[in-house]
């Protein structure tokens, strides 16, 4: 299933993607996507819903965070072998884990604002892990059980703010709408293996990231286990797992964003999302 969450900030609605790709209204169903209707068996009840038979939602609409309810935003950091190397970073023995601040979190098209003082914006391509069932202390042969869905998650970084300011990487990740997520969350059998989604970003229409899960260095289940052990993971959390190669940073000579670029991305199997760079406002 391609679960969404659609209309007005702060006033979204549930709804799902049919096979044709049309909106549905879920409201009459759920009261929205949140950790209840995360857990497997409110998944089960909803995939057995005729999605022809809900209401149709007419018109383009904008598409919110397609869940609710999060504790945690994680993120992984240095997890694919060729990112590492064009940013001259070793190969992390174990995940390098930071955190994304909850107020980051915002729906894939909205517009993406360069920080007061801002010169070193960057975007990051990423599949995002939604949790449905409550994960502490599991083993990697159970991680994936604990999974509600996928996503595609724009970790957006400011690389001045992360590298070059002291001390930990979460001022230069954490910023306002800096986590664009979405359109949908795709349900975890929907999916099947995430280790085989391939990748792409564009920024004004030319390739800069290409890429595919199968080169992550710690991959789903490794690194939802590894997490778990560390903090409790809720239904609503979500993991942020890494970016292929070809982020700005790396880029010889770099090429931040600036306002006005574009940015389009999009990972196989979970749609895609564009965000426009606009100017800092209060």
């Amino acid at each position: 299933m391609k679960l969404v969450r659609y209309g007005r900030l702060g006033k979204e609605k549930p709804g799902m993607i049919d096979d044709e790709g049309k909106l549905r209204d879920l409201s009459g169903v759920i009261p929205d996507i949140g950790p209840a209707q995360l857990a497997p068996k409110s998944l089960a009840k909803l995939a057995k819903l005729k999605a022809a038979k809900l209401p149709l939602v007419r018109g383009k609409q904008r598409m919110g965070v397609p869940f609710t309810g999060a504790t945690k935003f994680v993120a992984i950091g240095l997890n694919y072998s060729d990112h590492a190397a064009e940013t001259g970073n070793p190969i992390p023995k174990e995940p390098v884990v930071f955190m994304k601040t909850l107020g980051c979190m915002q729906g894939a098209n909205d517009d993406v604002m360069q920080p007061k003082g801002s010169k070193k914006l960057d975007y990051e391509l990423e599949l995002g892990i939604v949790i449905g069932t409550r994960a502490r202390h599991v083993t990697k042969k159970a991680a994936l059980s604990h999974v509600a869905g996928y996503c595609v998650v724009n970790d957006v970084s400011e690389r001045e703010f992360q590298i070059e300011r002291g001390g930990t990487w979460d001022k230069g990740k954490g910023c306002d709408t800096f986590g664009p997520i979405g359109p949908w969350l795709v349900t975890a059998d929907e999916v099947g293996n995430p280790q085989k989604l391939d990748m792409w970003l564009d920024v004004n229409g030319s390739s800069r990231q290409r890429g595919n899960t199968k080169t992550m260095i710690f991959d789903c289940a490794t690194v939802v286990s590894y997490v778990s052990q560390f903090m409790t993971l809720e239904p609503g959390d979500i993991i942020t797992t890494g970016t292929p190669p070809g982020v700005a940073a790396g880029m010889k000579p770099p090429q931040f964003l600036n306002v006005g670029d574009v940015v389009t991305l999009g990972i196989d199997k979970l749609g895609s999302q564009e965000q426009k760079i606009v100017r800092f406002k209060l």
